[in-house]
């Protein structure tokens, strides 16, 4: 197994985790010299938070790890494409990489609608590697929405 697909798998664990609470299933680990030195999911609903996204809470936790706010020799996987807020703070933490499974064609910001993370104007650029473990990343959003519209709207957590 690749080392990207080992950490996006961590990611999709983090993921599980919010589909099992009821969230939006998107997971994120940071990893800096081979190591997880944080992880997390969205939290938004459960702590009625709109930045309680996965990578906000991941860049929040590995800053903390790193003792600094540039995460510079770290290396963000994330299950979905980051939306603006989340792409913004990327760039912000000097991430230098980031690798997703899936896009996100309502909110990415790293292509999909818009391009933050290598906006030429922005003092900083992100590589971006996308599309592993794409079938999973993907599967568990479809699942997720599936049964979201099918109760109506409804949050749904697993017993």
């Amino acid at each position: 197994m690749l080392d990207c697909e080992k950490y996006m798998q961590e990611a999709l664990i983090e993921a599980r985790k919010a589909f099992s609470a009821g969230e939006v299933p998107i997971g994120a680990v940071m990893v800096r010299n081979g190591e997880v030195i944080a992880r997390g999911h969205n939290l938004r609903n459960t702590a009625k938070n709109p930045l309680r996204h996965a990578e906000m809470d991941v860049i929040d936790e590995a800053a903390a790890v790193v003792g600094d706010w540039r995460l510079e020799d770290c290396t963000l996987y994330v299950t979905v494409e980051p939306c603006p807020m989340c792409a913004g703070a990327i760039v912000q933490a000097r991430i230098p990489k980031v690798v997703f499974g899936t896009r996100n064609n309502k909110a990415g910001c790293a292509g999909s609608i818009l391009d933050i993370l290598n906006e030429p104007k922005f003092n900083h650029q992100v590589m971006v590697e996308e599309g592993v473990l794409q079938d999973e990343c993907s599967q568990l959003m479809r699942l997720f929405f599936r049964r979201f519209r099918k109760n109506g709207g409804a949050i749904l957590t697993e017993e």
